[in-house]
């Protein structure tokens, strides 16, 4: 009997002692990944229009570290999204342009090789959530544990489109660009519904660490919102942003080819029709209607019984023109086009700043994995911004790439910017002095030593277009995808 006795006793002493052992073990942080779609630099703490309303974001921005020169791997949705999740550059999976979230890691054998962010959490224990845009499709790519988005996609619209349809430029379909008042009331929007999907996970007990992302689909066109977001912003009173009508005198043929986007409105057309002002109100209206909505996740966070240890992590997949460089699209590698939103706020971090270095959206998985204390991620093309999250007036030597297509990269320096096509010709810009870049010093002697310095950065070996690309937007591109499906053929 004393033996029994014992051997419980015993047991229960190792159990005691297992039990605190796990209590020491510092628990891995939650993740929150907020992506938004289309969002340019029109946020009040990016200061790329005056007139906006964004204090949910500011007020993120304003407890974490901003960094206000961050840029997409690349200018539009599908292979920016797929960029962030392989942790991988187009240059090195061929996924330039734009392709279905199930063909993303078909495109060669890196591609194939690399692990989804959500299934690289999940395998080292974390339960991954999701609603909304994350991929191009939402979660078409199936890497999510759980997938709550499965509301009206892009929606709702009207029967009949309200402002603008590119039929009536005599060009073929190819843009949702529309812009008004619709839908009546804010709870038929998508981005309404993701939002209350993700303030209910936040309600809810999660028994391991969680990776969830929350993807908005607003500024993306069609610019739709309800009336009391327009009110917001009187067209009487709008400032407009910058525009040069000589803008393209001294880029090179191949800038405006790769650029060219026949399906959307430009300046001039819109002047014309005294609608410029009309669309600054919608993208507006849409900004502060999509803030509203993270608003309403980060207070679900704070009041949740994980707010001292979650990672908050805001981005966009790119920018936008609305109306700078004549035209209202992404699709392009300057400036407005890959700078985009990226903010980090960290648990228990008193660190607020600002950081102007360099950095990119495909830097955000290394930086993730490191902050959790998970093992690297050896494939990754980024790099970890831990360092600049401690410092971030650290010296960063590395550049910010962006690649529109085989062969055409934008290299972003802390003042310089270089975009060099695939047939060598180039733009070359002060961001300093020129932050429109309407002065292109490429043929500028004085600077030769500047540009060599981002020319050191392009890489020499780049994959081939991946033969999954779909991208009929241009002469440029639809010539490119036929060479290519050509050479697949042989």
């Amino acid at each position: 009997m004393k033996n029994k006795i014992l051997s419980i006793s015993i047991f229960l002493l190792i159990a005691l002692f297992i039990v605190s052992c796990e209590k020491n073990v510092p628990e891995k942080p939650n993740v929150l990944f907020i992506a938004i779609d289309d969002m340019n630099d029109w946020i009040g703490c990016l200061d790329g229009h005056p007139q906006t309303k964004t204090p949910n974001i500011d007020r993120l921005a304003n407890q974490g570290i901003l960094f206000t020169n961050a840029h997409c791997q690349a200018p539009i949705c599908g292979p920016s999204r797929a960029s962030i999740f392989t942790g991988l550059y187009p240059s090195t999976t061929g996924n330039y342009l734009q392709l279905k979230d199930e063909d993303i890691k078909k495109a060669n054998q890196a591609a194939k090789e690399s692990i989804l962010m959500p299934d690289y959490f999940e395998g080292n224990g974390y339960k991954t959530m999701a609603v909304g845009k994350l991929y191009h499709s939402g979660d078409a790519a199936g890497s999510f544990d759980e997938y709550g988005g499965k509301f009206s996609w892009m929606g709702p619209k009207p029967k009949e489109r309200i402002s603008f349809d590119p039929a009536w430029m005599g060009v073929p379909n190819g843009t949702q660009t529309d812009w008004g008042v619709y839908p009546g009331i804010d709870s038929l929007m998508t981005d309404y519904k993701s939002a209350h999907w993700a303030v209910n996970k936040l309600g809810e007990e999660h028994d391991s660490p969680f990776f969830l992302a929350v993807g908005f689909l607003s500024p993306h066109v069609p610019w739709y919102a309800s009336q009391k977001w327009f009110d917001m912003f009187p067209t009487d009173s709008l400032e407009m942003p910058p525009y040069n009508p000589s803008d393209f005198d001294d880029i090179p043929e191949m800038g405006a080819a790769v650029a060219e986007v026949p399906m959307m409105p430009t300046t001039e057309w819109l002047k014309e029709r005294g609608q410029w002002k009309d669309v600054v109100q919608a993208y507006l209206a849409c900004i502060a209607f999509m803030d509203h909505q993270v608003g309403k996740v980060l207070d679900a966070l704070e009041k949740s019984p994980y707010a001292d240890n979650t990672i908050v992590v805001l981005w966009s997949d790119h920018g936008y023109h609305i109306g700078e460089k004549n035209r209202f699209a992404k699709q392009a590698l300057w400036q407005e086009d890959t700078r985009t939103p990226l903010i980090f706020r960290l648990p228990g971090s008193e660190k607020v700043d600002k950081c102007k270095a360099p950095v990119q959206l495909v830097d955000i998985y290394p930086t993730l994995v490191e902050l959790c204390g998970l093992t690297n991620y050896e494939m990754a093309d980024g790099n970890s911004l831990v360092p600049l999250l401690k410092e971030p007036n650290l010296d960063w030597e590395k550049p910010a790439l962006s690649f529109y297509g085989e062969g055409n990269y934008a290299v972003t320096g802390e003042q310089y910017r270089l975009i060099q096509y695939e047939d060598g010709s180039q733009e070359f810009y002060d961001l300093i002095s020129d932050p429109n870049e309407w002065k292109n010093l490429a043929s500028n002697d004085q600077l030769k030593d500047e540009k060599a310095k981002l020319e050191a950065f392009i890489l020499s070996n780049q994959a081939p277009l991946s033969q999954y690309s779909s991208y009929n937007i241009n002469d440029y591109f639809r010539k490119k995808i036929k060479e290519q499906k050509e050479e697949n053929k042989h």
